[in-house]
C-alpha cells in the first residue's frame, strides 16, 4: 500500500541569493478551512459537555435565578438571608469597584452558587430516582402507585430534551450483590444439570467458599466498587477480550446484515457511498452528543459510554494483552478491493464529502486495474490469526519506515470498508444463500476484513451490505443502533436516482484515492471449521406470542432448550446475554436460561404442558430482570475469582464455576431502537439481524432477531470438527439415521392456543425427522398438519396449497435449525485468566 503525496502549503529552496519561499494558496485555503472545522467541532463539544453537565437544568434557568435574585434585592427582600451582604463585604473596596458594582457582583455570585447547588441537588435526586427498579418486576399491564409516582417524577425531571451524555453522571453504580444470594442463585441454576451426587459435591464447595473464602474477597470487591465507576467493566474488557490470545475472527467478532428483502441500490459504488455518508452523519451527531440516549419506557436512560469508541478505534495486538487505540478524530477511510488498499479522504474544503463524490471515488477504486503490491493482498490475514504472531510481526516489520506509515493509515482510519467481489443476500430460489452470506460476513476470505478495526463495512457486488465488528470496545446493541440509523438514512433520507446512483453531481476535480503466511493458515482452518445456518421464519412472530401473554424471548429460549434436549438427550449450561446499561458503564450479564422450570417443561411434554410452560417463561423473565438490575450470577463470581487471583487465594468452587463450558450461547438482536421509520408501513424493510460464533467447540451459537409482528430470523453456528455437533447418529426418539454427518431431530412443541382467545384443547404431536443439525418445531394448532413443504434456509412450513390442517384451526410452525460451532471471547464464554 502506498501513501499519497500530501499538498504542502509552504516550500522553500536554498539558493545563492538566499531562501526562496513558495506559497500554495489552495493548500493554505484547505489548511484554513480544516482549522475552522476543527475549532467549530471543539466549541460544539464544549457547549454540549456543559449542557450535559448541568442537566436537567439549563443556562436559561441560571438567568431566571439571577433575575429573580436581582428583583428581590431591588424590592428590598433578601433571599440570601445575609449571604449577599457577606459576599459584598469580602470584595475589594476602592475605585475599582463602586458600591453598586459590588452589589451586582455579589448578587451574581450568590445566584450562580444557588443555581449550582440546585443543579447538584436535582442530579442527586435524579440518581435516586434512577436507582429504583421496582417497575421492572411488576406484572405486565399493572402499575403500582409508587411506580406511577416515580414515572411522573422522572418525566418531570427529564422534561428538557436530553443529549447523549446528559444522564451519564446521574446513572447509579452497578451494585455488588450479596455473596449468599449469588451462590444460592448459582446452585439453583446448575441443579437441572447435575445428578444428586455431583450437586451435593458442588453445594459443599459452595458452602465452604461462602463461609471461609468469600467474605474477604467480597470486602475487596466492595472497596473496588467504591472507587471505580463500574466494578466489572474494566476487568471484563481486559480479561475476557484484550487478554485473549486466540483469533478474533469467528471467536470474538460478530456481524450484522442488510435489509432482508430489500436492496436500495444494486450499484456497488452507489450503495457504498450512501452507507458511508450515513455512517459519517451518525459520527458527526455522536461527536456533538446530539443523539438522544436510549430510554426504557421512554423515561429510563441507558448508559451511552460504549458509544465513545465506535469510530477511529483499532485494537492493537500485544504479546500478553492487546490495547485499544482511540483517536479524537479521523478524516480518512481505509478501503480494500481486490487485494489493494486505498486511503479515501472524507472531507474537502472542510466539508463532509456528499454521496455523489464518494460514489465517484469508490467507482475509481473498482475500475483500478493495477495489481496488488507484493505482500499487500493478504496483509489483513495477520489480524485474523493468533494474536501473539501478529504482535511479533507488527513489532518486527511495521515499527518504522513505509510499512509503519501504511499501517497507520489503516489503524487511524475512521473505519474500514471492504468492496467485496461476491454477491450475497436472500434469494428464495437459491438454498443456503443466507448461510453463505453469514459466513462471508463472519470471516470472508480471512484476509479481506481488518478484524482489528472497531467495525468493517462490507459492500457486495450486488449492492448488499453487512458489517463485521470487533467486540472489546462495545457490545452488539451499540453497533445495532448505528446500523439502524445507517439503513434508515440510506433508504429514506438520502435515497437514489432512478438509475440507482447517488443523488447530486460529483466534483470531478477531486484527486483519485491513492493506493496505499502462518496467520492465514490458522485463519483458514478456523473459517473452514465453521458451519452456519441463517434463515427467516415468517409463519408467525411476536404478535401471536404476545397475544398468548408470553414473552417472545422466553418463548424462543424454551424452544432452544427443547431442541438441545431432543438432539443430545440432556441439558447444558446455557448463556443468554442481558445488558446492564441501566448502570453507569454497564455492559452485559448472563441469563442462565436452562432453569429447573424449563427442564421440567421439556421433560413433561406429554402432561401439564401449558402450566409448566408458563412457569418456565415467568422464571426466565425473572432471571432477565435480575440480570438487568445488577443481581446476576456470573459477573459477580467472575470478579470474585479475579480478586482471589490477585490475593493469591485458591478457591476450588470459583475455579470449577469458571471452567464450566457454555455449550449453548444465545443472544437476541435489538430491533427498532431508533424508530426512524414505521415498520408496519414498510414491512419489507426489516433487518436480517446478525450473528456470532459459539462459546464451546462442542456447542452452538444462536442469535435471533424478532423483527416486526410476524418474522423471526435465526443465525445458528457450530463447528464441523466437533463430534458432538457433527456426527452420524440416530435421531432422539426415532430410530431413523440422519442424512450426511450431522445429527438431527425435530422436536414438536404443541401449545393449546387459540389465535383469538388463547384457549383450546391440548394436542400432542410428535414426529422425529431427518435434518441437518437440530430443529425445534413450535406448533400451535388443534390438529397435526397433513404435511410439510420445504423452505430455503431450513425452515419447514406447511404446504398451505391444499395439504394443510383440515380441522382445529391454522397450523403455526416455528422451526429452529441448529447446525454446528463456537466462540471463545464472546461474553458468553468466561475464560479463566492464567
Amino acid at each position: 500500500m502506498a501513501e499519497a503525496h500530501q499538498a504542502v502549503a509552504f516550500q522553500f529552496t536554498v539558493t545563492p541569493e538566499g531562501l526562496d519561499f513558495q506559497l500554495s494558496r489552495e493548500a493554505v485555503r484547505h489548511l484554513y478551512l480544516a482549522t475552522v472545522h476543527s475549532w467549530k467541532k471543539r466549541l460544539v463539544r464544549t457547549k454540549n459537555s456543559f449542557l450535559s453537565g448541568v442537566y436537567p437544568a439549563s443556562p436559561s434557568s441560571w438567568m431566571v435565578a439571577l433575575v429573580a435574585t436581582a428583583g428581590s434585592c431591588y424590592c428590598h427582600v433578601d433571599p440570601s438571608l445575609g449571604l449577599i451582604a457577606r459576599i459584598q463585604s469580602c470584595l475589594p473596596h476602592g475605585q475599582a469597584l463602586s458600591p453598586r458594582a459590588r452589589a451586582v457582583v455579589s448578587t451574581v455570585v450568590f445566584s450562580t452558587g444557588a443555581w449550582l447547588a440546585a443543579v447538584l441537588l436535582f442530579r442527586r435526586l435524579l440518581r435516586l430516582l434512577l436507582s429504583y427498579h421496582g417497575w421492572m418486576f411488576e406484572p405486565h399491564g399493572h402499575m403500582s402507585r409508587s411506580t406511577r409516582l416515580w414515572m411522573a417524577l422522572m418525566k418531570l425531571m427529564s422534561i428538557r430534551k436530553p443529549l447523549l451524555y446528559s444522564f451519564q453522571s446521574s446513572l447509579p453504580k452497578l451494585p455488588v450483590p450479596p455473596v449468599k444470594a449469588t451462590v444460592a442463585r448459582y446452585l439453583e441454576s446448575v441443579r437441572p444439570l447435575l445428578d444428586d451426587d455431583k450437586y451435593r459435591e458442588m453445594a459443599a464447595l459452595a458452602k465452604d467458599f461462602q463461609e471461609n473464602t468469600a467474605p474477604r474477597l467480597q470486602r475487596y470487591l466492595r472497596l473496588k466498587s467504591w472507587w471505580t465507576t463500574n466494578y466489572v467493566s474494566d476487568w471484563w474488557e481486559e480479561y475476557i477480550y484484550l487478554r485473549g490470545r486466540s483469533p478474533l475472527m469467528v471467536n470474538s467478532n460478530y456481524y450484522a446484515m442488510d435489509f432482508l428483502y430489500v436492496t436500495p441500490s444494486p450499484i456497488q459504488a452507489a450503495r457504498a457511498a450512501n452507507t458511508v455518508h450515513s455512517i459519517l452523519l451518525y459520527r458527526r451527531r455522536l461527536d456533538r452528543g446530539e443523539i438522544p440516549p436510549m430510554m426504557a419506557l421512554g423515561v429510563v436512560p441507558m448508559c451511552s459510554y460504549q458509544s465513545e469508541r465506535m469510530f477511529n478505534t483499532t485494537r492493537i495486538p500485544g504479546k500478553e494483552t492487546d490495547t485499544l487505540l482511540h483517536l479524537a478524530d479521523s478524516k480518512h477511510l481505509a478501503v480494500y478491493h481486490k487485494g489493494r488498499y486505498y486511503k479515501v479522504w472524507l472531507y474537502y474544503g472542510g466539508q463532509l464529502l456528499p454521496p455523489a463524490d464518494l460514489e465517484m471515488q469508490f467507482q475509481r477504486i473498482l475500475e483500478d486495474p493495477s495489481p496488488p503490491q507484493p505482500g499487500e493482498e493478504r496483509l489483513a490475514a495477520l489480524t485474523a490469526g493468533e494474536r501473539v504472531p501478529w504482535a511479533e510481526a507488527r513489532a518486527r516489520f511495521f515499527s518504522r519506515g513505509p510499512n509503519k506509515v501504511a499501517l497507520d493509515a489503516i489503524e487511524r482510519a475512521a473505519f474500514f470498508l471492504a468492496l467485496d467481489e461476491d454477491e450475497h443476500g436472500q434469494e428464495p430460489e437459491r438454498p443456503g444463500c443466507m448461510d453463505a452470506y453469514a459466513k462471508s460476513l463472519l470471516h470472508g476470505r480471512c484476509y479481506d476484513r481488518w478484524f482489528d478495526k472497531s467495525f468493517t463495512l462490507v459492500v457486495y457486488k450486488n449492492g448488499k451490505v453487512g458489517a463485521n465488528a470487533e467486540h472489546s470496545w462495545a457490545d452488539a446493541p451499540i453497533v445495532g443502533h448505528l446500523w439502524e440509523f445507517m439503513l434508515a438514512t440510506d433508504k429514506f433520507q438520502l435515497g437514489y436516482t432512478e438509475g440507482g446512483h447517488c443523488k447530486g453531481d460529483p466534483r470531478w476535480q477531486l484527486a483519485p484515492p491513492p493506493a496505499p503466511a502462518a496467520s492465514l493458515r490458522v485463519a483458514r482452518a478456523l473459517a473452514e471449521d465453521v458451519d452456519f445456518c441463517c434463515f427467516p421464519f415468517s409463519t408467525f412472530g411476536k404478535g401471536l406470542i404476545k397475544r398468548c401473554r408470553t414473552s417472545p424471548d422466553a418463548f424462543i429460549q424454551i424452544a432452544l432448550q427443547l431442541a438441545h434436549f431432543r438432539d443430545k438427550g440432556s441439558f447444558c449450561l446455557t448463556y443468554e446475554a442481558s445488558m446492564t446499561r441501566l448502570f453507569r458503564e454497564g455492559r452485559t450479564e448472563t441469563v442462565r436460561s436452562c432453569t429447573a422450570e424449563a427442564t421440567a417443561f421439556v421433560r413433561c411434554m406429554r402432561s401439564e404442558r401449558q402450566r409448566l410452560f408458563k412457569a418456565a417463561a415467568e422464571k426466565h423473565q425473572q432471571l432477565y430482570r435480575l440480570a438487568m438490575t445488577g443481581a446476576g450470577i456470573d459477573r459477580h463470581l467472575f470478579c470474585l475469582y479475579l480478586v482471589s487471583r490477585y490475593l493469591g487465594t485458591q478457591s476450588p468452587f470459583l475455579a470449577k464455576v469458571l471452567a464450566e463450558p457454555w455449550r449453548l450461547s444465545t443472544s437476541q438482536t435489538p430491533q427498532q431502537q431508533l424508530k426512524m421509520f414505521d415498520l408496519n408501513k414498510f414491512p419489507d424493510h426489516v433487518s436480517s439481524g446478525g450473528g456470532f460464533g459459539p462459546v464451546a467447540d462442542d456447542g452452538y451459537g444462536v442469535s435471533y432477531i424478532i423483527a416486526g409482528e410476524n418474522l423471526i430470523t435465526f443465525h445458528v453456528s457450530s463447528k464441523f470438527s466437533s463430534p458432538e455437533t457433527v456426527r452420524g447418529a440416530k435421531g432422539v426418539g426415532g430410530g431413523l439415521p440422519t442424512r450426511g454427518v450431522t445429527r438431527g431431530v425435530t422436536a414438536p412443541l404443541c401449545f393449546p392456543w387459540d389465535p383469538l382467545g388463547c384457549r383450546g384443547v391440548p394436542q400432542i404431536r410428535g414426529c422425529p425427522r431427518v435434518a441437518r443439525g437440530v430443529r425445534v418445531s413450535l406448533w400451535a394448532f388443534g390438529a397435526h398438519p397433513g404435511g410439510f413443504g420445504s423452505h430455503s434456509g431450513g425452515v419447514r412450513v406447511p404446504p398451505w396449497g391444499g395439504s394443510g390442517p383440515t380441522r382445529g384451526g391454522p397450523g403455526l410452525t416455528l422451526e429452529v435449525r441448529i447446525p454446528p460451532w463456537r466462540f471463545r471471547s464472546h461474553p458468553g464464554g468466561v475464560r479463566v485468566p492464567l
